[in-house]
């Protein structure tokens, strides 16, 4: 459970720092109601037999699922007051398929200084039993200074 009284400061991270990982379990409930909300409706994202039948092992999760578990697990690591700038781009290496315990995880690649913007970029991936499901792949955020 995330604590989202702490605030990650600009000058508290170190390059090679460590993003704790989250676990996303894929279940069909959730692919449908991730497929309600996102307009994906394609059937091969929680239709296990649709899915098998194009070649996937099973129902999936699609971009836009993959995209929230990386905010998410972002989110976490920079506090409500720090700002997601930019995802991607990142490379889908095997499917998200249910009954899979998916980690999102990461490190700190560099962090500077743009004007009054402390930023950060984050590498993130994805893993779950097979080995690496998507990415790595950058996340650019900007962090509050502790300054002000």
């Amino acid at each position: 459970m995330a604590d989202w009284s702490k605030q990650r400061y600009w000058e508290d991270v170190k390059e090679g720092d460590e993003v704790p990982g989250v676990v996303f379990n894929i279940a069909l409930q959730r692919l449908v109601m991730a497929a309600g909300g996102n307009r994906d409706f394609n059937q091969i994202h929680h239709n296990d037999r649709i899915a098998k039948a194009q070649g996937a092992p099973d129902a999936y999760a699609n971009n836009g699922f993959v995209q929230g578990m990386w905010e998410r697990t972002v989110r976490e690591f920079i506090g409500l007051d720090g700002n997601v700038k930019r995802v991607g781009p990142f490379r889908m290496v095997s499917f998200n398929t249910v009954g899979e315990g998916v980690i999102t995880k990461g490190r700190v690649k560099r962090k500077w200084q743009e004007g009054r913007q402390g930023l950060v970029e984050l590498e993130i991936w994805s893993e779950h039993s097979k080995g690496v499901s998507v990415g790595p792949g950058p996340v650019v955020v900007t962090l509050p200074f502790r300054r002000g």
